[in-house]
């Protein structure tokens, strides 16, 4: 947790649709929103580098971007007054290369909430790797940003910091002071645009959706949902099961929107996947110098948050005091970084001057964001992501017990447990709470869990199942939206949506050898 649309100019929608004949019933309704299509932004090299374009694909993505088809749909602001104001989403689409064997259109659903989706047919799909390009052969993919995010309708909410950051052992006292920081800025936040801010929501994402899906001229849209946007899938299949085709949900969201219950089950698995890294680590005890056995390494690793949180240090080139909550954080690293955090756990362990050892310093010092490129395309909007989240949240925890539940993730969970703050994102978020209703269908839904994760624990698959039904997919990793990255995973998604026949899993990343 941690994510508009233009008036339709009948023409240029008619040009963009020609190979698609099932538009014509979108468009012969002047009623109907239709897509004002445009010229795609244009990128310079080091902007595409940014988006973690590798440099030897910098020339596909250009050709891809060639291919790629830009606009916007126009949609009420509120969806329960369609004659109020309107707002524009930003769609993007590439169309299936063997038209004559076209099956439909996949709409791929981005995560956060708040990230933007403008891309994704390029970066997640047709970029990715040989197996995913595959599903662009027979399907169009369409991409988007959700209301409040990148080039679709937007504002900007006046965040403020979450108070005063003290290194060292998180005390009652400055949790208090984090808290009320939080509750200003939340109270400020909902305030300076509640008219938009509180549309920010799952179901109108979802409506929003299916506008666009009505002016691109699709009967059904197949769904393709990472994250967060795995809920916005549920979401809008149970709001839109006619319209809803293929459905495949990667690192699926709980059925529920409670922030206390989602830092809750996400600390668990954290700490339980630190059991594997403890083992993989004891396995290298000649390497790492951690413990030579699991249980060794847990100690040594819990050792090193009670030191730190004891004893903060701060390095001159690192901008991230390193006290307890730092060490945590290595530790509940992925697989694909348990040879950098190893190293730098065991550069802590040692650690003398004034600068900070280099494993340290390259995983702490790299900022959350990623550098800001001019030209660059917004990939997270945080006010999307606040509004969302708040606007869903029926905990809304008080001080008390927000600080109650995080001692207790200390306690039970003394290797990753200092990673989390005190999970209270929403106290004094002023608007009312809007919960989607999730209901079951017929239509055919697959969802990816991994098996070892945290940002989206195993158990919420489960949840899931049982609370609209469905077929769980099981990835034996801890990588979050692993799935298409990894080659024979991507291979099983495509024959999927091709076939709509699905195995029971897939090994997911490797573990480093």
């Amino acid at each position: 947790m941690t994510y508009r649309t233009s008036l339709a100019a009948l023409a240029l929608a008619l040009a963009g649709l020609v190979a698609h004949p099932s538009a014509a019933s979108a468009t012969s309704n002047p009623d109907v929103s239709s897509v004002q299509w445009k010229s795609c932004p244009a990128y310079s090299d080091e902007v595409i580098r940014g988006l973690g374009v590798a440099e030897d694909k910098v020339a596909a993505f250009r050709s891809l971007m060639k291919r790629l088809e830009c606009g916007t749909v126009s949609v009420p602001l509120n969806h329960r007054d369609p004659d109020g104001r309107k707002i524009d989403i930003a769609v993007t689409r590439l169309a299936a290369t063997d038209e004559a064997h076209r099956l439909g259109a996949v709409a791929v659903l981005p995560g956060g909430p708040g990230n933007s989706g403008y891309l994704d047919p390029v970066l997640r799909a047709a970029l990715r790797n040989e197996e995913m390009a595959g599903l662009n052969e027979r399907y169009d993919i369409i991409g988007f940003d959700p209301r409040g995010v990148g080039y679709s309708t937007k504002v900007a909410c006046p965040l403020s910091p979450q108070g005063p950051q003290e290194p060292g052992a998180l005390t009652k006292e400055t949790a208090r002071k984090i808290y009320d920081a939080q509750v200003a800025s939340n109270e400020k936040c909902g305030r300076s645009d509640p008219a938009f801010l509180g549309q920010l929501t799952t179901e109108n994402v979802a409506k929003d959706l299916d506008v666009v899906r009505t002016a691109l001229g699709e009967r059904s849209l197949n769904l393709l949902g990472f994250s967060w946007g795995t809920y916005l899938g549920m979401v809008y299949r149970s709001l839109y099961p006619g319209h809803t085709g293929r459905a495949f949900l990667d690192s699926v969201a709980p059925p529920w929107t409670r922030i206390d219950e989602h830092a809750k089950g996400a600390a668990e698995a954290a700490e339980r996947n630190f059991g594997r890294m403890a083992a993989w680590l004891a396995r290298r005890d000649g390497t790492y110098g951690l413990g030579a056995t699991a249980r060794q390494v847990r100690e040594e690793v819990a050792k090193l948050v009670r030191a730190y949180d004891k004893s903060p240090k701060t390095y001159t080139d690192l901008q991230r005091p390193v006290d307890g909550s730092a060490v945590a954080d290595l530790a509940r690293r992925n697989s694909t970084e348990w040879v950098r955090a190893g190293k730098a756990l065991a550069e802590l362990r040692t650690a003398t001057g004034s600068t900070a050892p280099a494993t340290v310093k390259e995983l702490l010092g790299a900022p959350m964001m990623g550098p800001s490129v001019p030209g660059a395309p917004e990939t997270l909007n945080m006010t999307m992501n606040l509004a969302v989240a708040c606007n869903e949240d029926s905990s809304r925890a008080g001080f008390d017990t927000a600080w109650r539940q995080y001692q207790q993730l200390v306690k039970r969970h003394p290797a990753t447990g200092r990673a989390w703050g005190v999970p209270a994102m929403c106290p004094g978020w002023p608007l009312p709470v809007q919960q989607a209703t999730l209901k079951r269908s017929s239509g055919s839904l697959v969802l990816a869990g991994h098996l070892y994760e945290f940002m989206s624990a195993y158990d919420w698959t489960l949840q899931t199942r049982r609370a609209i039904g469905g077929t769980v997919y099981t990835v034996a990793d801890d990588v979050h939206v692993s799935t298409t990255r990894v080659p024979k995973c991507a291979a099983d998604v495509v024959r999927y949506f091709e076939t709509g026949r699905i195995g029971r899993g897939c090994e997911g990343s490797p573990i480093p050898s």
